[in-house]
């Protein structure tokens, strides 16, 4: 049974920063490329960014407005991707989903991703 389980987040203030976790079980973490979303009250789940599986060389992707801001990052010893939020905005508020897409094809659409977690809640205090 795969699992994928965020963790990290919670309440910061605009400015601040936030560093989420999410351990997947499972699955063999290496063969997937892993991602992170975003969704917003009353908005559409959107991409944030993901990292590519290792043979895939591990490379990373993110929503272009989000360049420089954020960073994700993985542990395959420890089946675990990162995201670090930095400089955060009340308007990135939103619930944070972890996602694994198996294979070397991924990206903003959600038909490429197999496997979600249950999200974790970032608040951005004005």
């Amino acid at each position: 049974q795969v699992q994928l389980v965020e963790s990290g987040g919670g309440l910061v203030q605009a400015g601040g920063s936030l560093r989420l976790s999410c351990a997947a079980s499972g699955l063999s973490f290496t063969m997937y490329a892993m991602g992170w979303f975003r969704q917003a009250p009353g908005k559409e789940r959107e991409f944030v960014g993901g990292i590519s599986r290792r043979w895939s060389g591990g490379g990373t992707d993110y929503l272009e407005s989000l360049k420089g801001r954020f960073t994700i990052s993985r542990d395959n010893a420890k089946t675990t991707v990162y995201l670090q939020m930095n400089s955060l905005k009340p308007e990135e508020t939103a619930v944070y989903y972890c996602a694994a897409a198996p294979g070397g094809t991924w990206g903003p659409d959600l038909k490429h991703w197999d496997y979600w977690g249950q999200g974790t809640q970032v608040t951005v205090s004005s």
